[in-house]
């Protein structure tokens, strides 16, 4: 028996916060340079705040200077693309692929040597410290 597509929804919008709700299930952008994240450089793992996920190892995160957390590779299945060409251009969404709730897009512009950039809303991230990490 499947769920009521509206049932589900309350769901999310109950758990998450409402920025959250707006970017993760709506498809919404949080502002450039708000992100808790996006000076993250602690040792650890990236997840989807919506279901826990692991997606990114911190050592795929980079710079990119766009104003939101960036990584040049996924962990392999940890999220879906998807071709987007909404606002008039051409991009790739990048979706959990366990929940499918919206992360960010994917760019082929990256500096590193996959040529990825993973653009994430820092929102959709909550962030877990390896224990093995030396302490600042």
């Amino acid at each position: 028996m499947n769920e009521d597509p509206r049932s589900v929804e309350d769901g999310w919008r109950e758990r998450l916060t409402p920025e959250q709700y707006a970017v993760l299930r709506q498809k919404g952008t949080e502002a450039p340079f708000s992100g808790a994240l996006l000076h993250e450089k602690r040792d650890g793992m990236f997840r989807c705040v919506a279901c826990g996920k692991e997606l990114f190892p911190s050592t795929t995160k980079f710079d990119s200077g766009s104003g939101w957390p960036s990584f040049d590779q996924a962990l392999p299945g940890s999220v879906r693309l998807i071709a987007d060409d909404s606002h008039g251009m051409h991009r790739t969404e990048v979706v959990c692929a366990q929940c499918g709730s919206h992360l960010g897009h994917l760019f082929d512009d990256g500096p590193t040597k996959t040529g990825k950039r993973y653009c994430l809303n820092s929102v959709c991230l909550a962030f877990e410290e390896n224990e093995q990490s030396p302490k600042r």
